[in-house]
């Protein structure tokens, strides 16, 4: 999910996650060197020293890192009852511990993982899960998709004060695979232990993320003894960024195979979403197509051929000749008017160049309402219906927000027995305004990335799924982007479907049941 978050000031975990090297310049360490490793005897989270040192200081104040390191881990054995099974499986909420070369502790990542009871480890498939933003928590996937819980969330009338009551999930993801998901730094639990800016700076730019989560990856395979196992990897939004650039790390630096990568709702190439790009106007076209055909009744993307047919053709072709074209320019704007429903006299004025934005204000405002950005065929009170300047949020997002947040610390403190102190953070707006994003000659992209791990790893297979009424990251950007992959991306390695939804397109029960099926086909 594309987010906000807070940016602690504790980036030092990503110069931690970059191990050193004369090339490569700092990077994050997942333990710190064997002279201040811990000892056996030492609890997880705490610095340890010979015990003489430790009884010397045992009655002194903890230090500054060590008063915001997260507490140990907590197991615990659970079971849930579904229809036709019932799965009994260890539940461990904690945190992996990132260090820089010189073994200073830089973050705590905090993860929840889940394994089935009675497997055999070295053949059963363990899948990683990560959001995006940046700074989104890994419980929109966790409790709205492939988790033992549930939130039972209506996409279509999401309610701030709808009480948190988690139900378990009979499309859990949890019968053919074992689950951890991971929070980045700044993101649910996970914060930063050093106060050093340059750590805060080098976790929230795109290789240092990548670098730490690579890390943390690595280590959790390591520290439950899984690197026998089949590994996957899950990302949403901005993981589309993220997770293909970490297969790679983890191909490449980190000593870890990936047999599978799937991407729910990603963002692939910031190039065709900003500045005066005009392939965004194609991308986002289908689906505010699709949002005015709902309005109607039941759509699919079968139903958008005629327009993804006019969005790669006539559309561009008028579109790329410019305004200087005024015959052009018309029989764009027209057209647009047709396929979305608003006001031709609106659209000729835009010249039939929508953004996100202007869409979802115009789409209804005769009603006074906007549409979701994350779902677009939610519509929403315009709280400023008068106004020459658009003042609303996101009604197909931001209701989510509160009932999902008490859900997930409910589970993990109740349920699960995991106390950490400070704020669980779902979305931290901090956390985007403070990123890098390489700006400049090379905007932020993932395609390359996925060229190299296909090509490298001729196995490897990738899922794709989207929302038909996603405005966020629309689909048919995904879908030019992936046309545009060598031959030996075929349809048996690169699928691509989309469902009636949105961005979180798993809140609606038939697209969550049919894209779970399609990720244990993937994992067989």
């Amino acid at each position: 999910m594309a987010v906000d978050f807070v940016t602690p000031r504790h980036l030092r975990l990503v110069l931690a996650v970059l191990a050193f090297s004369a090339v490569a310049g700092a990077r994050a360490q997942d333990a710190p060197p064997p002279s201040q490793a811990p000892s056996a005897a030492a609890p997880s989270g705490q610095k340890s020293g010979t015990p003489a040192v430790r009884g010397l200081i045992k009655d002194s104040p903890p230090s500054a890192a060590d008063a915001r390191r997260l507490p140990p881990d907590s197991i615990t054995k659970q079971t849930i009852a579904l229809p036709g099974r019932t799965l009994a499986f260890t539940a461990t909420a904690g945190s992996i511990h990132l260090f820089n070369e010189r073994g200073d502790p830089q973050a705590d990542i905090a993860y929840t993982a889940y394994q089935l009871d009675g497997a055999e480890a070295n053949s059963r498939p363990v899948t990683f899960f990560l959001n995006g933003g940046p700074g989104a928590a890994s419980a929109y996937l966790q409790l709205g998709a492939a988790g033992p819980w549930r939130l039972p969330v209506n996409p279509d009338a999401a309610i701030l004060s709808a009480a948190p009551d988690l139900q378990p999930n009979a499309e859990t993801w949890l019968d053919f695979t074992d689950l951890v998901f991971i929070d980045p730094v700044g993101t649910g639990y996970s914060r930063f232990v050093s106060t050093d800016d340059d750590v805060r700076k080098r976790f929230y730019s795109i290789d240092g993320d990548v670098n730490a989560l690579s890390v943390v990856v690595r280590r959790w395979l390591e520290k439950s003894d899984r690197l026998l196992s089949p590994k996957f990897i899950v990302g949403e939004s901005y993981g589309g960024i993220r997770v293909p650039k970490m297969v790679r790390e983890l191909q490449t630096e980190q000593g870890v195979g990936i047999k599978g990568l799937i991407l729910i709702s990603p963002a692939l190439d910031f190039r065709d979403f900003s500045g005066s790009s005009p392939l965004k106007y194609a991308a986002s076209l289908p689906s505010m197509a699709a949002v005015a055909r709902v309005a109607k009744g039941p759509v699919t993307r079968a139903d958008m051929a005629d327009v993804e047919t006019y969005a790669r053709g006539d559309f561009l072709s008028d579109l790329v000749k410019g305004e200087a074209d005024a015959a052009a320019t018309t029989r764009l704007a027209d057209q647009v008017a047709a396929l979305t429903g608003i006001d031709q006299a609106v659209s000729r004025r835009l010249a039939g160049r929508f953004d996100v934005s202007e869409f979802r204000r115009e789409f209804d405002r005769r009603d006074g309402k906007v549409t979701g950005r994350y779902d677009a065929s939610v519509l929403g009170f315009d709280p400023n219906p008068d106004s020459s300047v658009s003042h609303f949020g996101d009604p197909s997002g931001d209701p989510l927000v509160a009932p999902l947040t008490s859900a997930v610390v409910d589970l993990t403190m109740r349920k699960l027995n995991w106390r950490p102190d400070g704020s669980y953070r779902l979305l931290n707006g901090s956390v985007e305004r403070a990123w890098d994003f390489g700006r400049g000659l090379s905007p932020a992209e993932s395609i390359s990335d996925l060229r190299q791990v296909l090509a490298l790893d001729p196995k490897l297979k990738l899922l794709i799924g989207h929302g038909l009424f996603d405005l966020a990251t629309p689909y048919f950007g995904s879908k030019m982007l992936l046309d545009q992959l060598p031959a030996y991306a075929s349809p048996e390695r690169v699928k691509l479907i989309v469902y009636p939804g949105g961005h979180m397109f798993y809140f609606r029960d038939a697209a969550r049941q049919a894209f779970r099926a399609e990720a244990e086909a993937l994992m067989k």
